[in-house]
């Protein structure tokens, strides 16, 4: 039916189908999560009361606040004591994680996270793989393949990750997939065949793409808080949920590292409940301070499904990633997998391995892991110099840093006073679930920026960091 409430402008229509099986409070959170995805829902447009909701639409107003609940846990809405339930700021059209539109103006610098340094892309190399890869390439590689990828990628990428992550990797129990998003579609997908009902995740964390991911499973998607040590267990105990999504080598977005007793507190969860950790291996080849820290994985591979790509290591346009599965989750994994699209490009996977087996991907990561190590030095050189009072943490892997901004500044004014001196800027909240932490932070991104233009940002917008305008 359609409904206009205060607030709101044109009617939206939400249809809810009695006759069908799907449940109501599954298709009103599609119905939601579609019109906030399209734009019919805008940025901080306030939406009824769950009484109101409810009684348009003929529900009881406990379902209608749980479907709000799943949505505020998956970033769609936000909740403030005393306040309407509104959409939330970067939910709308497309992910906070998406790149600005390709005619957005010129900045002086984007500080946009999660992107890698698109110019170091060892184009050279890359065609020099393929190239190798299709001259090898038997006839029969040109047909349907094993829908768990190319035999001779997973062999290398086993020894790969045994070599430089520590894994407990065996190539049947590898599965590739199309970058990390597709990944977590088939795990959360086979765990909802089983009877896993929820999935926890960090916050702040990513709760756009783990909530639609969950959504899409069947799944309900539950907020975990993070401090300085990681993930906190006892509160994912808490949850009941019997399965959890982690980025333990460098914290997404925090950036902190999960300590050694968190570790092992996860790993003895997941086995006492009969639950899985679901490892991101966020930025683990990028490492500044120490050696890499090895995958969870390597501690309980009966229990954990790491997770990898080469988005950061080499481009996200490659859509390469990979599963290492416990053994009781690779053939359903695999199975979903050939559902899904039948496999992953092979003359990609077989370049991917000559890349590897040729030591070109490893002088490839020595020459990021120099240009990045400069541009972090240029960040909190220029941060000294422009906004000498403001605080940076998780510099110690990857590339980004979390700015801690003084009390009084607001997130989103701030972005949009940077964009004004052509500067992007992003704040913390779109990564948060919970607004308990009402302190300001800004995620700067350094990536995909050169020295001189990181240096030209910050200097353009110190003072707004610093509080000083």
């Amino acid at each position: 039916m359609p409904l206009q409430w205060a607030g709101s402008s044109p009617e939206l229509l939400l249809v809810l189908d009695r006759t069908g099986g799907r449940p109501l409070r599954a298709q009103l959170e599609h119905r939601l999560r579609d019109a906030i995805r399209t734009g019919r829902l805008q940025a901080g447009e306030r939406l009824p009361s769950s009484r109101e909701l409810a009684r348009a639409l003929g529900l009881s107003r406990g379902l209608v606040q749980e479907c709000y609940a799943q949505l505020q846990a998956e970033g769609y809405l936000v909740t403030r004591a005393g306040s309407a339930t509104r959409v939330a700021a970067g939910a709308v059209a497309v992910p906070a994680v998406v790149c600005p539109p390709a005619q957005a103006p010129r900045l002086i610098a984007d500080f946009r996270w999660g992107v890698p340094d698109l110019n170091s892309f060892p184009v050279d190399d890359w065609l020099w793989a393929t190239r190798e890869a299709a001259r090898a390439m038997p006839t029969a590689a040109l047909d349907y393949g094993d829908p768990r990828g190319s035999a001779a990628l997973r062999e290398v990428l086993a020894g790969y990750l045994r070599r430089v992550r520590a894994a407990v990797a065996d190539p049947e129990r590898i599965v590739v997939c199309n970058g990390y998003a597709q990944g977590l579609s088939l795990v959360l997908r086979v765990l909802a065949d089983g009877d896993v009902r929820s999935v926890a995740f960090e916050d702040p964390g990513s709760p756009a793409v783990i909530g639609a991911a969950a959504a899409a499973a069947g799944l309900s998607a539950v907020p975990v808080p993070v401090d300085e040590h990681g993930v906190d267990v006892r509160a994912l105990a808490a949850t009941r949920a019997r399965a959890v999504v982690v980025t333990p080598a460098h914290q997404w977005p925090t950036g902190v590292v999960l300590a050694a007793e968190r570790r092992l507190a996860l790993i003895e969860w997941a086995r006492r409940c009969d639950a899985f950790v679901i490892e991101d291996d966020y930025d683990a080849e990028f490492r500044y301070d120490r050696e890499p820290v090895g995958a969870l994985q390597g501690l309980a591979p009966d229990r954990v499904i790491s997770i990898g790509t080469v988005s950061k290591s080499l481009a996200p346009a490659l859509r390469i990633g990979w599963l290492l599965c416990p053994p009781a989750l690779a053939e359903p994994v695999a199975q979903h997998k050939q559902l899904s699209d039948r496999g992953s490009p092979t003359l990609d996977q077989l370049a991917l391995s000559r890349l590897i087996e040729s030591g070109r991907f490893d002088r490839h990561l020595r020459r990021s892991r120099a240009t990045y190590t400069a541009r972090r030095a240029a960040l909190l050189d220029a941060l000294a110099a422009h906004a000498p009072g403001v605080a940076v943490t998780g510099l110690a892997a990857g590339f980004h840093a979390v700015a801690h901004l003084p009390a009084g500044v607001d997130e989103h004014r701030l972005a949009t006073a940077a964009r004004e001196r052509s500067v992007g800027l992003y704040g913390m909240s779109r990564c948060r679930v919970s607004h308990a932490d009402t302190s300001a932070q800004c995620v700067l991104g350094f990536g995909n920026v050169g020295e001189r233009a990181i240096t030209k940002g910050i200097a353009a917008v110190g003072d707004l960091l610093a509080g000083r305008s």
